[in-house]
């Protein structure tokens, strides 16, 4: 025992004078270098070996952006019995407007020695309508309990005071709790409101912040709405209930002179009091924020015939493989599109040109780089096989609506050089007699020999070669003119099928669609925002069976009730079809699980089934 005792006492002190001989070192790093307006980034300056002596800046002045001190942390780690010391001082940092910024080198003095940080840059991205709604230098709210304002508080962040329909806004949703405080439990926060929809709450983070002169334990929630109609809302309030454990006060104490406490005892801290049960209250508390106001622009008129919804800022990428095919054989085309919008509204990009093509049922996948789902990249693969011999893939083409630039853009990739071998299948040949054509003479044949022969008087033509005739130019030169006329008539009628096979090649395609829809309109009980899809796609693939020079996806309701000469009362209900469709089409979410009302169901069946 004494042998262990003088050995653990060598490596003490071995450890120490090692640790001791460490010259300090200073370090600082930001959680993020890119964040948006109404975001927070954490700044962490770590000093290593520097024991209790080390002093922090306690304020760090940028314009622009907000900077508050909310604690340190320690920690030792040991290694080939060497010992090491951190200490970790954390700031919190809230941008109040967009560009980039230079946190300037801090001095640290660790005993003699001056420490100095490095210079650090933070971006902040551009948001013309952003504004900061920072509460750092101002005292939280809460509801109208009698000290609750001084618990906790709840408030809704939104960058933005108007946006488009459809349009995905991130939204920060902050919750703090006296840090003199206990939660004991928490519901997740609800954002109430109509007219959008919102995206599921992330993962909490906790940072502690000293606000208004009081240290508060923040919980900041991220998410994103999206609104699905045109107008003025109210966004908010969130409200959040919580059981919280306060320190028990009595109601008669008074402030004695020279009291270094102010009145309140430091031992009545939760910390201290918890093992004593009987200087703790448990309280039920409702926190509710202040709501924020939106205004919803409806998108602008002109958009293309390829725009399916997609609202934000994106790039595209396309690759196809293999580049060497037979005629008929499939080719993968992987298209990836990165960048920051409402992906769950995106559809695959198209081919410029179809001709020669045949199309299969794209796939797609989603990889997010945020917590809400608003920044990532979707990746299609799209199986196309050529029907003909072709030099190359037609450009994709993919269109999405830019808020900042407020337009709408167009991404078209480049054409792709391909090698097509083999022969096209022949057509199947036609039976039956063309008009006006006969089939020539079968060679050698020869005709009955009369019974009776007529008497030759005359001296025949002296023959001078006995070549047959069909050697001869003479015989050929009058037969080209049929045989061009032949094949001219051939090359018509072979083209005229192909024309006609495509036309009714689409016309069933188009029609086993329609009725697949109208299968599951009247059967299936599907959510409002699948079944008003379904209803306004099925009359735009009947206006385009009726009239086949309209393409399904350029028919509007202006359009339908043309084609099919509806009047007035009819041709509005057409127009409320089109339009609630619309509205669930740019919520971004399915809107709902409820299925459709009984007379909701039987209005729009019945509108769309008197269409001939």
């Amino acid at each position: 025992m004494f042998r262990c005792v003088l050995l653990l006492g060598f490596l003490a002190s071995a450890a120490g004078s090692s640790a001791s001989a460490d010259p300090p070192k200073i370090t600082a790093v930001l959680t993020s270098s890119d964040v948006a307006v109404g975001e927070t980034v954490q700044l962490q300056i770590q000093v290593d070996n520097a024991g209790t002596s080390a002093k922090p800046p306690s304020e760090i002045d940028v314009p622009g952006l907000q900077i508050h001190y909310t604690g340190e942390s320690t920690s030792m780690t040991m290694r080939n019995f060497s010992i090491t010391s951190s200490i970790i001082y954390s700031y919190t940092i809230l941008p109040e407007k967009s560009g980039t910024y230079k946190i300037p080198a801090q001095k640290i003095r660790v005993g003699k020695d001056s420490l100095q940080t490095p210079e650090l840059t933070l971006r902040v991205a551009e948001s013309p309508n952003a504004t900061a709604t920072g509460r750092s230098n101002r005292a939280p709210t809460g509801n109208a309990q009698t000290s609750e304002e001084k618990i906790a508080f709840a408030e809704l962040l939104v960058p933005k005071k108007t946006a488009y329909v459809g349009e995905m806004i991130p939204v920060v949703v902050r919750v703090g709790f006296n840090s003199r405080t206990r939660v004991a439990e928490m519901a997740p926060p609800q954002i109430e409101g109509q007219g959008f929809t919102v995206q599921k709450l992330g993962e909490g983070e906790r940072n502690l912040e000293n606000i208004g002169g009081r240290s508060y334990d923040v919980r900041s929630f991220k998410t994103a709405i999206s609104a699905a109609r045109v107008g003025n809302f109210q966004i908010g309030p969130v409200e959040d209930k919580a059981n919280v454990l306060l320190p028990r006060r009595s109601s008669g104490t008074r402030r004695k002179p020279f009291d270094p406490f102010s009145g309140e005892d430091p031992f009545s801290d939760p910390f201290f009091a918890l093992p004593f049960g009987g200087l703790m209250e448990q309280r039920e508390i409702t926190i509710k924020s202040e709501p924020v106001s939106l205004e919803v622009k409806p998108l602008p008129p002109g958009a293309p015939p390829t725009f399916s919804g997609a609202i934000g800022s994106f790039s595209m990428t396309v690759e196809a493989n293999p580049k060497r095919v037979q005629v008929g054989d499939p080719i993968t085309i992987k298209a990836t599109i990165a960048g920051r919008g409402n992906f769950d509204r995106m559809n695959a990009p198209e081919l410029s040109d179809e001709r020669g093509w045949h199309k299969y049922p794209a796939s797609s996948s989603f990889k997010q780089d945020d917590d809400v789902g608003i920044s990532g990249s979707k990746s299609f693969e799209l199986v196309v096989s050529p029907n003909e011999k072709l030099a190359s893939i037609p450009p994709l083409t993919f269109t999405y609506f830019d808020p900042v630039k407020e337009q709408y853009v167009t991404l078209k990739s480049e054409l792709t050089p391909i090698t097509v071998e083999g022969t096209v299948p022949a057509t199947p040949a036609i039976t039956g007699n063309s008009p006006g054509a006969s089939a020539p003479p079968t060679a050698g044949a020869q005709q009955k020999p009369q019974d009776i022969l007529h008497q030759i008087n005359e001296r025949g033509k002296i023959v001078r070669s006995f070549a047959p005739v069909y050697t001869r130019s003479v015989f050929w030169l009058p037969q080209l003119f049929p045989l061009s006329l032949a094949l001219a008539l051939l090359v018509w009628k072979v083209r005229r099928q192909r024309a006609s096979n495509r036309a009714a090649v689409r016309a069933a395609q188009l029609q086993q669609e329609r009725d697949t829809l109208l299968r599951r309109l009247r059967h299936d009980a599907l959510a409002p925002g699948e079944y008003f899809a379904d209803a306004s796609r099925v009359v735009q693939l009947k206006t385009a069976l009726k009239q086949t020079n309209v393409e399904p996806a350029t028919v509007d309701a202006e359009t339908a009730a043309r084609v099919f000469a509806l009047d007035a009362e009819r041709s509005e209900r057409m127009r409320r079809l089109f339009a609630t469709s619309d509205e669930f089409r740019y919520s971004g979410v399915a809107n709902g699980q409820d299925a459709l009302s009984g007379d909701g169901q039987r209005e729009t069946l019945e509108l769309i089934e008197s269409l001939p």
